[in-house]
């Protein structure tokens, strides 16, 4: 059973102020180090590898989840597809949220996962 998007974004929004994105802003590229997650509170994100979108993403999805599992460069580029709502979470912060609501961890990983194999198939 995946999280209802609405129960998604309720833990986003317990656990950090969200950031206010513009269109076309870039949140981060292909190769650069990260130390947080994302979670989508509203508005569309766009993900890019080698320049081309392979899929877009919206409210109550999550994103750049490799940095908490041990994946120090971003595999893809995340670009706002239009004015955004997100919420950055670290690793403290996820497991917070994850202790509060352990279908979250469920979430993160199954969404890593089908990236994972869509990104694999795209090489």
């Amino acid at each position: 059973m995946m999280l209802n998007p609405v129960i998604t974004i309720n833990i986003f929004q317990k656990q950090a102020e969200p950031q206010r994105y513009a269109a076309d802003q870039v949140i981060f590229q292909e190769g650069q180090p990260g130390d947080v997650m994302f979670g989508i509170i509203e508005g569309e994100i766009e993900i890019l590898v080698n320049g081309k979108v392979v899929e877009t993403i919206t409210s109550g999805d999550v994103f750049g989840t490799g940095v908490l599992v041990g994946i120090k460069n971003r595999t893809y580029t995340a670009i706002a597809k239009t004015e955004c709502q997100l919420v950055s979470l670290n690793e403290k912060r996820f497991l917070f949220a994850v202790q509060e609501t352990p279908m979250f961890a469920l979430h993160v990983i199954k969404n890593y996962s089908e990236r994972l194999s869509r990104l694999q198939h795209l090489v």
